[in-house]
């Protein structure tokens, strides 16, 4: 194989952890994931990540989240998890570099329209992940601009992010039936106006309501292993008690289902309850 063959290997290469970081970061972020330690050496080709310790799932939607105690300056905030993937593919190219091409300016040359593509790929992925959360199987172009408007409502209501999109699946038909919606918006004026607009796009899916209802509720977990949660079976267990750790991993093992359990793991955490920072050693 001669040295342009394997530069284009090594940019294939290059192409595929790219693909598969993207839709990674994507997938997370569509379940308020947000990951504390997003640095290179955290970052598989494999298109996976690695040390969760100060990782969390975020509570109340605010794109500026930051849980990790050592993230002073907000570097992996949830809004700045694509920024910094493709800041670590821009790393991993790096040293790629004397494997694409002898010379290194055509190397990075070469290189860099992949590495510059990432933010789109990722803006794909994102809204897939962002149609599936509200009901939608068909593609329209303003489809984007329709999440990004709930998420607004979101941020702007300071509601629960899980719970905003679990009960969606409450309001396919009227608002009136939807008052879990309705409780968890401190103030409902955008969501007032979002959600005529979403019902009429659910109208253009050609699919009975109940079909939604199931949709919804395959794409939106009613559990996530919540900050106060893992607090609780961690504190727990260092008291050589291990059955909040196994009551929480029952029901997080099947995220999709309504527990019904006599602790309630889908709420948010009260404000006593609260973890604000993670830390490395969790």
């Amino acid at each position: 194989m001669d040295g342009a063959d394997d530069g284009e290997r090594y940019l294939a290469l290059l192409d595929a952890v790219a693909g598969r970081q993207a839709e990674l970061v994507a997938r997370w972020m569509g379940v308020g994931f947000i990951h504390g330690v997003m640095n290179t050496d955290n970052t598989a080709i494999s298109g996976e990540t690695i040390d969760y310790g100060p990782c969390a799932f975020m509570d109340t939607f605010d794109p500026r989240t930051v849980y990790s105690s050592i993230d002073e300056q907000g570097r992996y905030a949830y809004v700045n998890q694509p920024v910094i993937i493709q800041w670590n593919l821009a790393r991993f190219a790096e040293t790629l570099v004397p494997l694409i091409d002898s010379d290194g300016e055509r190397a990075v040359e070469r290189a860099t329209p992949i590495i510059r593509d990432v933010s789109d790929r990722f803006e794909a992925r994102w809204r897939e992940v962002m149609r599936a959360k509200l009901g939608l199987a068909t593609e329209e172009d303003g489809d984007g601009e329709l999440a990004q408007a709930l998420l607004d409502a979101m941020r702007t209501g300071r509601a629960d992010f899980h719970l905003a999109f679990r009960h969606l699946a409450d309001a396919v038909e009227s608002q009136a039936e939807a008052p879990r919606l309705w409780e968890i918006f401190e103030s409902t004026d955008e969501l007032e106006t979002w959600l005529p607009r979403w019902r009429e796009r659910l109208g253009r899916e050609s699919v009975s309501n109940d079909e939604i209802v199931t949709r919804l509720n395959a794409a939106n977990p009613a559990v996530v292993p919540r900050n106060h949660r893992v607090a609780e079976a961690i504190a727990a267990a260092e008291q050589d008690d291990f059955g909040p750790f196994e009551a929480l991993l029952a029901v997080i093992t099947d995220p999709y289902t309504t527990p019904d359990t006599e602790v309630d793991y889908t709420r948010p955490p009260r404000d006593a309850e609260k973890v604000l920072r993670t830390f490395c050693g969790t």
